[in-house]
């Protein structure tokens, strides 16, 4: 693969990783594995201020992670692919695996 385009992947990698960088976002991505939501669904029901929601939205959509559909006046959105929940999980599991151990190692100490 040409250097530039290498180059260019990396970035948008570096993008979407920063874009995630935050639990909010998270915790969106998590409940959106389960279907598509409005705004205010996703307000009610991770206990965020409708404003926040929507600018978290907003990013994650910017950099690719979300699709938005209206129906009527209501814009639902879901994840483009469940790939990005996916890789979520498994980043996940390796930090609750970290912990368990580091649990295991000062239990024994």
């Amino acid at each position: 693969m040409d250097n530039d385009i290498v180059m260019e992947v990396f970035q948008l990698q570096a993008e979407l990783c920063k874009s995630l960088g935050e639990p909010k976002r998270l915790m969106i991505i998590h409940e959106l594995r389960k279907g598509a939501r409005s705004v205010g669904q996703l307000a009610g029901s991770l206990n965020l201020k409708q404003c926040t929601a929507s600018q978290h939205l907003a990013l994650l959509r910017k950099t690719g992670v979300l699709s938005a559909h209206r129906e009527g006046s209501t814009v639902y959105y879901s994840l483009i692919t469940p790939k990005i929940a996916d890789a979520c999980d498994s980043i996940r599991e390796i930090i609750i695996e970290k912990l368990k151990r580091n649990h295991l190692l000062t239990s024994v100490i």
